[in-house]
This record gives structure tokens, sequence and C-alpha cells, in this order.
């Protein structure tokens, strides 16, 4: 049996994983989805203090508490922020670190830093802005559109903002590492000198401390293709 802890992106929720998790948990392994503070169903915990530090907390006191070992831990988009930092604590508990179209950031880099998007550093003051709206996205399916526009919800500026840490290259650990593409999305000149999932994926792909894996559909694998998702993780383990 194989443990899975799989964390959410941005704006989403532990429900975003709700069609991954039944396969796996199908084929016997366990599978964890922890929520993140102040998104999600956590929403009610929101507020400026929450920062990628919280978030950090959230998966490692999951790993901690349940005392989960050898894991399968997988970041989203911004999971892979969260995954990253996490490695400070439960590194030794990571059988094997896969990024989902993620952010693969190195020590002291915010999600600020990889994508230039220069959201507010602060929340705190008169007037602070310490939200941010959620991004838009395409769904191919107008009900699950509005199954999940109605639990999409803003994301404390915190967690953009606040840059992780590593005490030593991804490459230098001992767990198996693995980045999977979305290969859907255009890729565009643009992309190629800002897009921080194609930098990844460039990184990873002739490296051979890493796997690399391809998806073909945009970046909401985890909707669009959870079956198709599950059979990958699968086959990784």
């Amino acid at each position: 049996m194989t443990t899975f802890v799989l964390v959410h992106g941005a704006w989403g929720g532990s429900y975003g994983f709700r069609a991954v998790r039944g396969p796996l948990r199908a084929a016997g392994h366990d599978v964890f989805t922890p929520s993140l503070t102040g998104i999600g169903e956590r929403v009610h915990l929101a507020s400026p203090q929450v920062n990628l530090t919280t978030h950090v907390t959230d998966v490692v006191n999951t790993v901690l508490y349940e005392d989960l070992s050898d894991i399968v831990l997988l970041g989203y988009s911004y999971g892979g922020m969260v995954v990253t930092g996490s490695l400070e604590y439960v590194a030794d508990r990571v059988a094997h670190l896969v990024y989902l179209d993620a952010f693969l950031p190195a020590d002291g880099q915010s999600l600020n830093d990889l994508t230039g998007a220069g959201y507010g550093t602060s929340g705190i003051g008169l007037g602070g802005e310490w939200l941010v709206p959620p991004m838009a996205r395409n769904f191919d399916d107008a009900a699950e559109a509005d199954w999940h526009f109605a639990r999409r919800s803003p994301h404390p500026v915190g967690c953009f903002t606040q840059p992780v840490r590593l005490r030593q290259p991804l490459e230098e650990y001992p767990f198996t590492r693995t980045y999977i593409k979305a290969t859907a999305d255009a890729r565009t000149p643009e992309d190629d000198r800002r897009h921080p999932f194609w930098q990844a994926a460039d990184r990873t792909k002739t490296d051979p401390a890493w796997r690399y894996r391809e998806i073909d559909t945009d970046h909401l694998i985890p909707v669009k293709r959870p079956a198709e998702l599950a059979e990958l993780l699968l086959e990784l383990t």
C-alpha cells in the first residue's frame, strides 16, 4: 500500500481531488488531501496573517499527526510552493515528490518572484488589500463549472509574497522526483521567458534526477483527467 498526500492549488480546496481519490483508494492505497487554511472548506479561517508558512504547517501537521511515512507527496499548481516548503520538516517521510503542473521554486523564491505578478506585500492597515480574487478557469461542462465556481474563494496574498525555504537543492534529496506537465496549454514565446510551469518542464525533462511525464489537457488536470492522473500516479509508484 502506498500513502498519497495530495496538496491542492490556489483558490481551491481538497474537493479538487475528489475524482482522483476514488481510483487510488480502489487500488488499495491510502489518500490524504489536506485543506489549506483560508480557502476551500477552510475559507472561514481566512485572515491577513495567512501565508505560505501557514499552508506548509497544514501539510506538515497532516503528515506528522497521522504519522505518515514513505509517502507520495504531490503539489498541484500553487501546491508546489507548499510541498517544497514542507521538506524542511518531513523530507525524511517522503519517498516520492510529485509536482503536478506546479511551481518549482528554489530557496528564497516566492510565487511573486516566479510569476512577476506583483501582488502586494501586506494586508495590514487602513484599506489594506489582502485577498487575491480567483483566476479565470475554463471548464468543459457548464454544470461542472458552476459547481467549482461556487467553491473557489479569494486567496490570502501572503501566500504569494512569502519566499519558500529549501535547505538544499531538490536533486540532493534521496527521494524520487517527478514533474507532470499539462501540454494542452498553449506555449508562446512569452511563456518561454516567464511561464514558470513551462520553465519547470524544461528543467526537469532532461535532468536524470527527475522523472518527467505529460498529460494532454490544460491546467485543470485533476478535474479534466482524474482517471489518467490516478493511473499515472499508480504507474510511478
